[in-house]
């Protein structure tokens, strides 16, 4: 990771960590600690932000002076769980790609906590090793009262309450590590018989609550929360103490006790949060527990709010004068009716205004009649056998979309090798190159074919013939099992009818959109998927689309229609 970040340093300009690619936790878990969002970086004791050379600042400032401030959604619902303290005042809002307000809500009000997030904190706390020697920022406290030369007793007093904080956070230390055993224990008896190669999530229900091994693991964070609530009230404690010292001159003291009243509100709110996760059951929240494959087990707890249309009504709606939500896909089977009920937006005006684009002259939707449905046993081979015709007729110039990384995976295996004997290179997500890299080799290169997974359904353009052929393996449902996905479903008479498909509508139509980016651009999307003709709610994907050419057929013949819509 810091070898990535050296070389990422000299290129850029606004220190946008998104050029980073980082696809492992660990990584991510290491940008985290040199990123400006951590919330322990202290203005006042760097030097790049006195000699405005830091990144972050710089665009803060550039901010509050702006007439215009442009941020991802991320950030704008970061502002609105700090009581609007990220961003400059503002009265009107612009909310473009509004069909994921929803999600990015749920993102900026969710909680997430492992064993490494809590020895972080317990970290920046400090600890007292054997030999007695302090770390952290109780060191810090040690040296800066060492320094004031304070009288006998008074630093007698220092050293003794800031062994007590060391001892009790090395204690939190070994009861988490015992808590988090504990927790992987119950997850690994519910794991079993799952697919180890992918991440596994385990929904903390009522009824899971109720099960006998669960009240080992409150007992366990019950143990755990005893010493790290004691390390945040020591941290104020030693706070107010360096106050009323006050008079010895103290070097850095406000800077010490504004770092260690952080540290203890931080520890404080975290405990509270993991403490609600694992004893409260709170119908409002939905909680869950993730653990990464066999290979890794990082294990981290999480918690998300059930319903994000009353914070975003009362947050946003009801205090800007003006909030505007703008997508190209806002709407399903022509009405707003489903994001109004997920966003509390019932009150506001709407208007669709039509695509530029004359789709029934410039893309065909080749429905695929004779494939098996997804699951079953010649459902993959028909897509691999399909796409290697269809790109071989398209002569590459093709973007296929999966919802999973098996899928890809197992597509990529199979269509790899033909299609290069027809001198097509196809590069696929998830081998090591980053997506902005492999956007730029399919757009500026010949003959080539890019297979993605989720973040490609959307965000992707790329004009012109580059990209004149889309492949959509399989129709983008949530998997059932997700935790957030599962317990909204429960808030539904008709959970598929009235929540999972128009959902999956909007990520459809967020693919079909990846095709024609220009009045000129003209193409053909294909869809492995035969659930759109025998399913009943097929109709409502169809009639979602912006009235391109649709067509049904076998899937011997889509090569052959392909390359004649094409020529």
């Amino acid at each position: 990771v810091l070898a990535k970040v050296l070389v990422w340093q000299l290129e850029t300009a606004d220190g946008d960590g998104d050029a980073l690619f980082l696809p492992t936790p660990a990584e991510r878990t290491s940008w985290w600690q040199l990123s400006a969002d951590h919330e322990g970086c202290d203005p006042e004791r760097c030097r790049h932000f006195h000699n405005g050379s830091c990144y972050f600042y710089r665009a803060r400032r550039a901010a509050e002076s702006a007439h215009l401030v442009i941020v991802n959604h991320a950030l704008l619902l970061s502002d609105v769980a700090v009581q609007n303290r990220a961003l400059p005042e503002y009265k009107y809002l612009i909310v473009d790609e509004a069909h994921h307000l929803e999600a990015a809500t749920t993102d900026g009000l969710s909680f997430e906590a492992d064993r490494a997030s809590v020895h972080r904190l317990l970290g920046e706390v400090g600890q007292v090793n054997a030999a007695g020697r302090v770390s952290g920022l109780l060191s810090e406290v040690l040296g800066a009262c060492q320094k004031a030369r304070l009288p006998q007793a008074a630093m007698q007093q220092v050293e003794l309450f800031v062994g007590k904080v060391g001892m009790a956070a090395e204690r939190a230390g070994h009861l988490t590590d015992a808590f988090f055993d504990r927790l992987e224990e119950f997850v690994q008896e519910h794991r079993e018989g799952q697919d180890n190669e992918y991440a596994f999530r385990l929904r903390i229900t009522p009824g899971l609550r109720r099960q006998p091994a669960w009240e080992a693991v409150e007992i366990a964070w019950e143990d755990a929360h005893v010493p790290l609530a004691a390390v945040a009230d020591g941290l104020e404690r030693l706070a107010g103490g360096l106050e009323d010292l006050s008079g010895f001159e103290i070097p850095d003291a406000d800077d010490l006790q504004a770092q260690m009243l952080g540290v203890a509100r931080r520890l404080a709110e975290m405990g509270r949060k993991i403490g609600q996760i694992i004893t409260q059951d709170t119908s409002e929240i939905i909680s869950w527990v993730e653990a990464e494959t066999n290979n890794n087990h990082r294990l981290s707890l999480h918690a998300a709010p059930l319903h994000v249309g009353p914070l975003v009504q009362e947050h946003l709606f009801n205090k800007k004068d003006v909030v505007i939500l703008t997508s190209a896909t806002l709407r399903t089977a022509g009405t707003f009716d489903f994001l109004r009920e997920r966003l509390n937006a019932w009150d506001a005006g709407e208007l669709a205004v039509g695509s530029p684009f004359d789709y029934k002259n410039s893309t065909l939707v080749y429905l695929v009649d004779d494939i098996p449905e997804p699951g079953q046993p010649a459902y993959q081979r028909a897509v691999e056998q399909g796409m290697i015709a269809l790109f071989r007729a398209t002569q590459g110039r093709a973007l296929a979309l999966f919802t999973s990384y098996s899928q890809l995976r197992a597509t990529l295996r199979a269509i790899r090798a033909p299609l290069a004997q027809s001198g097509i290179t196809v590069q696929a997500q998830g081998e090591g190159v980053s997506r902005a890299q492999l956007l730029e080799n399919f757009r500026t290169g010949e003959r080539r074919v890019l297979l993605g997974t989720r973040s490609f359904w959307e965000g992707v353009d790329v004009p012109g013939e580059a990209l004149s052929c889309l492949a959509i393996a399989k129709l983008p449902f949530s998997v059932p099992s997700d935790p957030i996905f599962a317990a909204r479903s429960e808030t539904f008479e008709q959970p598929f009818l009235d929540y999972a498909v128009p959902e999956t509508i909007l990520r459809f139509l967020q693919g079909f959109g990846r095709l024609i980016r220009t009045r000129s651009d003209r193409g053909v999307v294909a869809v492995f998927d035969r659930r759109l003709l025998t399913k009943s709610y097929g109709q409502m994907f169809i009639d979602s689309l912006p009235e391109p050419t649709v067509r049904r057929g076998p899937l011997a013949l889509l090569p052959k229609a392909a390359a004649e819509w094409l020529a």
